[in-house]
């Protein structure tokens, strides 16, 4: 290889590896590490210390889904100075990650979603509800729980069946819907794994979906509950 050839490889591999990795993979918006995360949980535990047990939070819908509803509000946080600035990471900020709460009455705690997986949800349960807005049922697939199916993804327009990539695995997770049409991530490869490594004693009927938000910086959002079955993670008949 001459050197011209050499210098002009070279150039398209920065070239394409600039196109592979654009501003939303820069530093302060790749996976956020524990040091960041204990900030907020510091700033969290020092306001509602000082403000009567108070958390704070953007007001939500009551029938919101659980790990979804408590939404950190950064703002009082900065008003009254239990941070300096918004995280890099966080949504607020131009991140991909939106801070929140679990147990906020018991033991408010600091967890992650993962917008990245969130955008992939919602822009299939629009493809569902354009289906269903020409069509009488949703777009049915293989049943694959009780009242969950899969997607019949060609009738939405779709090359390939929707899945996101795990904040947990970074495996492929699948994307499926109930009865009524609204899509949800299937977790049971992740909830697999995570009950093979942890000790638990959950048992039939619990909704083990708290194994994954307890061990892991990410709320298992857009997500059915799930309990076990012969040891086995299955979806959880409400």
């Amino acid at each position: 290889m001459t050197f011209y050839r050499f210098f002009v490889f070279m150039l398209l591999i920065v070239i394409l590896t600039g196109c592979m990795y654009p501003e939303e993979n820069l530093t302060k918006n790749q996976i956020p590490n524990e040091v960041q995360l204990q900030q907020v949980q510091d700033a969290i535990d020092r306001y509602v210390e000082n403000n009567n047990g108070r958390v704070p939070i953007r007001t939500k819908p009551s029938d919101t889904p659980i790990f979804q509803k408590y939404i950190i509000d950064f703002e009082p946080l900065k008003q009254q100075s239990y941070i300096s600035d918004i995280p890099g990471i966080a949504f607020e900020n131009g991140g991909f990650y939106q801070y929140v709460l679990v147990t906020p009455e018991n033991d408010p705690t600091v967890k992650l979603i993962d917008l990245r997986t969130t955008e992939v949800v919602r822009s299939v349960r629009n493809r569902i509800n354009i289906y269903r807005s020409e069509n009488t049922y949703p777009p049915f697939g293989e049943e694959v729980g009780d009242g969950v199916y899969e997607i019949n993804y060609e009738k939405i327009g779709l090359d390939e069946p929707p899945y996101v990539v795990s904040p947990y695995s970074q495996k492929s997770l699948p994307v499926v819907m109930d009865v009524n049409g609204e899509a949800y991530i299937d977790y049971r490869i992740d909830l697999y794994q995570v009950l093979e490594e942890h000790d638990h004693t959950y048992e039939s009927g619990d909704d083990i979906r708290w194994i994954l938000a307890n061990n892991h910086p990410f709320v298992p959002a857009y997500s059915l509950p799930y309990t076990l079955e012969d040891n086995e993670p299955v979806f959880k008949n409400n």
